[in-house]
Formats: structure tokens, sequence, C-alpha cells
């Protein structure tokens, strides 16, 4: 998210390229971090995979925050491209509603081919077990690289709208608890099925605006939700089992 918004940022605003050509670049950019981050965490799983892209995110922050400070001491002059601890203020306004909806609706469409596909298969062969997937012959290195890499340029692209929907970023709007925000989107609709954090991000965004009077416990609302989710729901409110059986209970029995 941080290095599309920022990326798209400096080519549109201050170097001029079109709009269209500075989503494709930030997802490259994005890409080419997440190869970076693939690569040292090819033998990580579960929490400790987690931990590491976690830790790596407030990596990319801090160096965005003193991103100025350090081409400028090299340089020997003055150099403002990410703006310091206060960021980039009065980026134009581009992105448009349909931009996001025309998005969302590609992704979905792109996740839904992914998804039954042989990468999409290899995939879930990874997801449920590592070593049985390596035994039936699925390269594990290949399969978890570009997934990094997917994911990093789809990051990369929300980010190019994020920021010139917002008209401003810095570093502070991509700290730890955006980080938080994002996990809690998968744990609470689900990652069985690609559609599970599309939901859980829908959710989990509308309730602090419709318990706006309650704002100062939105937080609270919100830990109490997943704590319930992680407990009777351990594969998310979208969990195509769980919808089977609910399914089975509600049929009405032919007599």
């Amino acid at each position: 998210l941080a290095v599309g918004a920022y990326t798209s940022t400096i080519l549109t605003a201050r170097v001029g390229v079109p709009f269209p050509l500075a989503i494709i670049a930030s997802g490259l950019v994005a890409a080419l971090i997440g190869f970076c981050v693939a690569l040292p965490c090819m033998r990580l799983k579960d929490l400790y995979l987690a931990i590491a892209t976690i830790g790596f995110s407030e990596i990319v922050r801090i160096i965005i925050l003193n991103f100025d400070s350090i081409i400028s001491s090299i340089a020997g002059s003055r150099i403002v491209l990410t703006g310091g601890a206060l960021g980039i203020k009065g980026i134009p306004k581009i992105t448009q509603t349909w931009h996001l909806v025309f998005f969302l609706i590609l992704v979905i469409l792109v996740l839904q081919r992914l998804e039954k596909s042989r990468f999409g298969r290899s995939m879930r062969a990874i997801r449920d077990d590592e070593d049985i997937a390596a035994g039936s012959g699925i390269n594990i290195v290949r399969i978890k690289t570009a997934v990094f890499i997917l994911g990093a340029m789809l990051a990369g692209a929300a980010g190019v709208f994020s920021g010139h929907l917002t008209r401003i970023i810095s570093p502070g709007v991509y700290s730890f608890s955006r980080v938080v925000d994002i996990l809690a989107y998968a744990v609470f609709g689900g990652t069985v099925t690609w559609l599970g954090p599309v939901v859980g991000a829908g959710i989990l965004t509308a309730i602090p605006e419709m318990a706006r009077p309650l704002k100062a416990y939105n937080q609270v609302f919100n830990g109490i939700i997943l704590l319930l989710v992680i407990v009777y729901l351990p594969n998310g409110i979208v969990d195509p089992g769980l919808l089977r059986k609910i399914a089975g209970r509600i049929k009405p029995r032919k007599e």
C-alpha cells in the first residue's frame, strides 16, 4: 500500500506520468519488493511468517520516513520526494468511485479464475499441508514466490487508488495498526476461499460507520468480534464447509 501510494504520487504529481502508467509502475515496484521479501521468508510458516512480513512492512515505513534525509545526505543537496513525517499533501484527486468498483470486480474475476487453475490448486495444497504438496511434485519455492509477488502487486495498485482518493499520504497512515486491520480482514472473513477477506473487509469497515455514536469503543467491538470468530469460527465466517452444513440443515427434507 505505502509503496504503491508513494510511487504513483511521485510519478503523477512530480514527474507528470499518466495515471494508468503510474498504476503499472507502482505495481511493478511493489512486485520487486514482494520478491525481496519472499526470498528470506521461504522457510517460515504461520505465525513466524506473519511476524516477518509485519517487520518488513515497518522497515519499508521507516525507510519512507527517512528517505529524503538519506538521499539529501548522499546527493549533498536538499531533495524532497516522500516529505518525511509530514508526507505528501495536495495530491490530485484522480480516483473515482467507478475506478474502485472496476478494480474490485477485476480482482475478483482474476482470483476466481486463479482459484480454479492448476496454480490455484497448488496454492491450496501448500496451504493444507506443505510437506505433502512438496512430495506431490509441487515447486514450493516457485509457488510461494509467485504468491508474494502477486500479493505485492495487488497491494501496490490499491495504494495508488488510496493515495489519489484521500489526497494526502504519510508514513503514519501505513503504521502497525493498518497491518493489523488487514490481517483482521483475513482472519474475520477466512482464508479458505478468496471471498473471505473481501467479505471480512466489507463488514469490519462498515461496523465503525454504523456505530459512529460509539466511536470510542469501535476497536473494542472489533476485538470482541474477532475473538468470537477465532474461537467459534476458526476458518472465518466464509467457510464453505460450514455453509454447506447450514444449507443441509435448513433444506426441507423430502417425505
